[in-house]
């Protein structure tokens, strides 16, 4: 009995330490977009990756909001306006982020160059 509780937990922490190591490369060439950046969880997902180093597309709903964000962060991130309920304004932020990458947006297959696509929804 004991040595079966002792071989879960260290599984557990071997997996967990595996886990911890595992590391991006090139995190400096990697775009995340991330929507609902004006507040809550996207604004912080957006300030914490921009720490880490990786190149940060937030989308926010207002300008108010979007200069805020600009304010607290480096130049890595650039924010743009996006109403994700409004056609014109998908396909505005659509190119934008075409112009911002060069081009790489992935087409069937996730490109190299991005790392995440983070859609935040508050209800």
């Amino acid at each position: 009995m004991w040595l079966y509780l002792a071989t879960l937990v260290g599984l557990y922490y071997l997996l967990r330490w595996y886990r911890e190591r595992q590391v991006v490369s090139r995190l400096q060439d990697k775009y995340v977009l991330i929507t609902g950046c004006d507040s809550g969880f996207g604004n912080l997902l957006a300030r914490q990756l921009d720490l880490r180093g990786l190149r940060v597309l937030a989308a926010c709903l207002t300008e108010k909001g979007a200069e805020q964000l600009r304010g607290q962060t480096s130049d890595r991130l650039e924010t743009v306006i996006l109403d994700v309920t409004k056609t014109e304004s998908i396909a505005a932020a659509t190119q934008w982020v075409k112009e911002r990458t060069g081009d790489r947006v992935p087409s069937a297959l996730p490109s190299d160059s991005y790392y995440a696509l983070v859609i935040t929804i508050a209800f």
